[in-house]
């Protein structure tokens, strides 16, 4: 079955630097975009970043663009987001994201705290 699996999260002051991972497995990952969310507490989920399939085409939303850089490794069925310059709004659990065919998957979520 299709897994998703985010690791990385962790608390940091602003500033400071984080890299999530996200080993996927069940699926042919390299056919298909992955996409990171992320949620604060109270409010919805939003779209952070997205990649394409060849991994040669990224999207950010506006507020992370400069600072956050989305990547995947085919081989090893792995999306990567790594986060500099972190700030509090940053904060947040963070999620993989896959859409297959016409199914939508999660992963559990990793925590993402930026905080003096």
């Amino acid at each position: 079955q299709v897994q998703l699996v985010e690791s990385g999260g962790d608390m940091v002051q602003p500033g400071g630097s984080l890299r999530l991972s996200c080993a996927a497995s069940g699926f042919t990952f390299r056919n298909y975009p992955m996409t990171w969310y992320r949620q604060a507490p109270g409010k919805e989920r939003e779209l952070v970043a997205r990649i394409n399939s060849a991994g040669s085409s990224r999207n950010y939303v506006d507020s992370v663009k400069g600072r956050f850089t989305i990547s995947r490794d085919n081989a090893q069925n792995t999306v990567y987001l790594q986060m500099n310059s972190l700030k509090p709004e940053d904060t947040g659990v963070y999620y993989c994201n896959a859409k297959i065919r016409s199914d939508i998957y999660w992963g559990q979520g990793t925590q993402v705290t930026v905080s003096s």
